[in-house]
């Protein structure tokens, strides 16, 4: 409650941090599985003095820099931006949590970078054994990164012990690690796969090479599909009980869980009849499409990791308003307005009337004009509800949700709002301001369609 807010109409700022995260995920994962493949197949390159296919990975390579280290750069960053923003008690209490953590991938980060522009640039001008050390020094650096940012977000999910000891230990080494540094790996292997394999159909002519790097690249995408599905259990187990609630009873989680299976069982089984048993099948066409199955499934997935920590940003930690659970009780009593400094002084400038002993007297909030109260309730809805919900359109707009709900229907929603959906954050104002933001609300919702069923009175209501 001590930072502004920032508003993006209709997308929802959490959803623009959904948008940069997966464009990031689909390069990140493939620096990091593609960093392995260029090791291991310029070791073997240099082993079996393949030139033909030493000259295809040094162009391969070029495309990969400029992918990863370029695109995977600027859409890092972006990720920064944007949960600074959008998220601003989270991402605090990550940095405060994780700085040993931020720092050590940091400078794996910088090796990285200088190792993959030595790899490229003096490319045939150190000693092949050198050369080859170097492309495992990116390899293995990229991986150590995805294993710490793992440790990171996978305590959003679940962080342990840390809410009791507060240990750095405690909370990197959640119950969620090795299931999603398992998840993580497997995934960077598969989609690097998918990337040489759309590389190479379009880069590549010749035709015994095409199916030698299709065959060998399909070992490591069907190793990483089994890795995907084994660390996909550990991380269904994992979960905490909520978590799981929520991925049963969500509809569009438990649509979106079986089109995860069918793209991922798609991909799997074009991998294996077409690179691993008929290279000679990998033309651009199934490449792209293969490649498009990867990026779908890679979305649906993020979007299932990330719904099932409903109502919270981080699991029992930061609930998703950019509350603490502690402040909740406060809040209720002194009111929300209060409890923010933002908040607190916007009231001041527009109403110092409905101020006490330079405090907001929530009695006092029922006395403005219904325009007035109207208005502050928009203030409560950007600050409370903005960020799951757009107003009337975009992301689950609220407006839509709240069609012909009556003015104490939505009241009483507000103020019973864990009890009504599980997954939804409490409500934590005062009964005052649940009223101004159901004066505000009830000014957004459309009417019931015609057409539906007719409301019926209970009995007894007629004279």
């Amino acid at each position: 409650m001590h930072y502004p807010w920032w508003y993006v109409p209709d997308v929802t700022a959490p959803m623009l941090i959904a948008a940069v995260a997966v464009a990031h995920v689909l390069v990140s994962h493939y620096a990091v599985g593609g960093g392995l493949f260029l090791a291991v197949e310029t070791t073997y390159a240099y082993r079996t003095k393949d030139r033909a296919y030493l000259d295809y990975l040094r162009g391969h390579t070029q495309f990969f820099v400029l992918l990863t280290v370029v695109f995977g750069a600027i859409t890092g960053v972006g990720i920064w931006w944007t949960i600074g923003l959008a998220s601003p008690l989270a991402t605090e209490t990550l940095i405060r949590t994780f700085v040993f953590a931020w720092a050590t991938e940091y400078v794996f980060f910088v090796l990285e970078l200088v190792s993959a522009f030595v790899f490229l640039y003096c490319w045939g001008k150190l000693a092949e054994r050198t050369h080859a050390i170097v492309g495992w020094i990116y390899g293995l650096s990229a991986w150590v990164s995805l294993v710490l940012i793992v440790g990171i977000t996978a305590f959003m999910l679940h962080p342990g012990r840390w809410p009791e000891d507060h240990s750095f230990w405690s909370a990197f080494f959640n119950p969620q690690f090795l299931p999603q540094v398992v998840v993580r790996t497997g995934g960077a292997l598969l989609l690097s796969s998918l990337y040489v394999y759309l590389h190479a159909s379009l880069a590549n002519r010749d035709r015994p090479l095409h199916e030698r790097i299709c065959r060998r690249s399909a070992r490591p995408a069907l190793l990483g599909a089994a890795m995907v599905g084994a660390g996909a259990l550990g991380w269904y187990a994992m979960l905490p009980e909520s978590a799981k609630a929520a991925l049963a009873s969500a509809a569009v989680l438990n649509i979106f869980a079986g089109l995860l299976l069918a793209v991922s069982a798609a991909v799997v089984v074009l991998v294996y009849l077409g690179p691993y048993r008929n290279p000679d099948w990998v033309s651009p066409g199934f490449a792209i499409a293969l490649f498009l199955f990867g990026i779908a499934g890679v979305g649906i997935g993020e979007f299932v990791r990330e719904a099932v920590r409903k109502p919270y940003v981080i699991y029992n930690v930061v609930l998703g308003n950019q509350i603490l659970p502690a402040e909740v009780a406060t809040l209720r009593k002194e009111g929300y307005l209060q409890g923010g400094l933002w908040t607190r002084a916007l009231v001041k400038s527009r109403h110092p009337e409905v101020f006490a002993g330079g405090r907001i007297e929530p009695s006092r909030l029922l006395a403005l004009p219904e325009d007035a109260q109207a208005a502050l309730g928009e203030v409560l809805f950007q600050y409370h509800c903005n960020d799951c919900h757009a107003l009337d359109r975009g992301y689950s707009p609220v407006g839509a949700l709240l069609r012909g709900y009556s003015r104490p229907m939505i009241n009483s929603l507000i103020t019973h709002l864990d009890q009504e959906r599980f997954f939804m954050p409490p409500w934590s104002g005062t009964p005052e301001e649940a009223h101004l933001l159901a004066s505000y609300l009830s000014r957004i919702a459309p009417p019931r369609p015609k057409g539906m069923a007719p409301q019926i009175e209970p009995a007894g209501t007629r004279q």
